[in-house]
C-alpha cells in the first residue's frame, strides 16, 4: 500500500492487511463490502460501533438471488464511487481513510477512519449491504460520533 499517507493504528493496519487477502476473491463490490464488515466488525472502534449495533457475521436480510454485478467502473470525479475494475479497492478504501483522518483532524488512520472511507468509496452500495445486516449509515456514524453531513 505504497500510497497511504498517514501512520496507521495497529488495529487499522491489521484490518487493511486481512481486506487485502480476502478482496482478491471477491467478485463484485456486494461480496467486497461484505468481506469488509467482516473484517472491520472485529477491530477497533468500528468494530466496537458495528456490534453494538448488532452488525454480525451473518445478513438479516437476504437478497432473493445472489447478485452477480460485476464491480462496475467508477465515474471520473464522482465522489461515491465504486472501485474500478482493475483497481486495488485496498489501496482506494485506505487513500480515502487517510483523507478522512486528515479532514477530522487526526493524523493516526484508525478502523473508523476505515469504515468511513467505505461509505465515500461504496456510496449508496455500502448503504444497501449495511441494511442488510440491520443497520443504516445514520446509525453508524451516530455511534462513530461523526456527522452524517460530514460523510
Amino acid at each position: 500500500m505504497s500510497t497511504i499517507s498517514a501512520p496507521l493504528a495497529p488495529d487499522a493496519a491489521i484490518a487493511l492487511g486481512i481486506a487485502s487477502t480476502a478482496m482478491p476473491f471477491a467478485r463484485t463490490s456486494e461480496a467486497m463490502l461484505e468481506r469488509w464488515l467482516r473484517v472491520l466488525r472485529l477491530y477497533g472502534d468500528a468494530g466496537v460501533a458495528l456490534q453494538a449495533l448488532g452488525v454480525g457475521e451473518d445478513r438479516l436480510l437476504r437478497s432473493p438471488e445472489p447478485s452477480e454485478t460485476p464491480v462496475p467502473q467508477a465515474r471520473a470525479g464522482a465522489r461515491d464511487e465504486r472501485p474500478p475494475n482493475g483497481a486495488d479497492p485496498v489501496e482506494l478504501v485506505g487513500e480515502q481513510a487517510c483523507e478522512i483522518a486528515h479532514e477530522l483532524g487526526g493524523g493516526l488512520v484508525t478502523t473508523k477512519h476505515i469504515l468511513l472511507a467505505l461509505m465515500r468509496v461504496y456510496g449508496k452500495q455500502f448503504d444497501q449491504v449495511l441494511q442488510a445486516h440491520g443497520c443504516d449509515r445514520a446509525e453508524l456514524t451516530q455511534r462513530l460520533g461523526v456527522s452524517l453531513a460530514a460523510r
